[in-house]
């Protein structure tokens, strides 16, 4: 069977059901990873009173709306967020089915279909937990980028890549990141200029993209993230890091104040590789900025809109 067998409403439906159902999961990932917890068990669970929660309640945006943004347990105030992830996993769904599956034409048999949706779905949820965990936590899961650049190798010909092309990708993508912002500038400033994590999601976007796709993501992340800033800067006036990023810096505190001589000046020393470990100077020039989330968008628009853009920037260096 192929993919132009079924009408389209048939497979958006599908979609749409799917990335709202794991856009749901995708709110798990996000408030137990960075906790250390198992995505797995116990199910989910209310976060103010820990009760578990009923599966008439966590049917995804609609269960948010009938309880009126309320937990039904304990009436605690449910944050937005949750709706807005499962609502982005749907439209991420519908998202690639439009713009890939869709457009691998006529006669794509069902299973490979199936199979370029399901792949490219995977990389878009797990780098939209990716987004929400940094700009909480500012951090990258290595399971999230490191995993994601394997699943790029391994569907490098869903692209049109050979394997090879698609391990250039990623190395390219880790250097362009490691070599100038890890280790030239940690020379010169006494600090790295970006996190190890951004270099691994530059190798997730190099595995899947090439090493073009790459820089893109790179250019494209940088673009997005400056205006941000500037917007940021022009209506709150300054940047201040995560309220959790601060929180667990003073849990970090009293567990150093706790141990021992001995094994405190060992944490020390392995702490003092983590600029989170201290707080952030004073001044534009001295804040922390998450850059992984907009890497992140960057390498979602190349996802789902990299053949146009190639299409246009070619179209246009040809015109006389």
């Amino acid at each position: 069977m192929n993919v132009d067998d079924f009408p389209p409403w048939f497979f958006r439906i599908i979609a749409l059901a799917f990335g709202l159902i794991w856009g749901s999961f995708l709110n798990v990932v996000i408030y137990r990873v960075p906790r250390g917890m198992s995505v797995v068990r116990p199910g989910s669970t209310c976060p103010a009173c820990g009760k578990p929660i009923r599966a008439w309640h966590n049917i995804p945006v609609l269960g948010y709306l009938l309880l009126g943004g309320k937990a039904s347990c304990c009436k605690a105030k449910l944050s937005p967020r949750y709706p807005l992830v499962e609502a982005i996993g749907g439209i991420l769904a519908l998202a690639i089915l439009e713009t890939v599956v869709f457009r691998l034409g006529p006669s794509t048999s069902l299973a490979r279909g199936l199979a370029v949706f399901v792949a490219d779905l995977a990389l878009a949820l797990a780098l939209t937990a990716a987004a929400f965990i940094d700009l909480e936590h500012m951090y990258l899961p290595d399971t999230i980028t490191i995993g994601g650049a394997i699943l790029g190798l391994a569907t490098s010909s869903f692209r049109g890549l050979s394997f090879l092309e698609s391990l250039l990708g990623a190395a390219v993508g880790f250097g362009i990141v490691w070599l100038p912002f890890v280790v030239i500038y940690s020379k010169v400033r006494g600090k790295v200029g970006m996190g190890m994590g951004d270099a691994k999601l530059l190798a997730l976007a190099g595995a899947w993209f090439g090493w073009g796709g790459a820089l893109f993501v790179l250019g494209a992340g940088a673009i997005q993230g400056t205006i941000a800033t500037l917007l940021v800067l022009l209506f709150r006036g300054k940047i201040e890091e995560p309220e959790a990023v601060k929180r667990e810096r003073e849990e970090i505190q009293k567990e150093l104040e706790a141990m021992s001589p001995e094994d405190r000046a060992a944490a020390e020393k392995e702490l003092a590789e983590d600029p989170l470990s201290e707080e952030a100077g004073e001044g534009v020039g001295q804040a922390r900025i998450a850059f992984g989330p907009f890497l992140i968008l960057a390498t979602i628009e190349c996802l789902l809109l990299g053949r146009d853009v190639l299409g246009m920037y070619l179209a246009w260096i040809d015109t006389p």
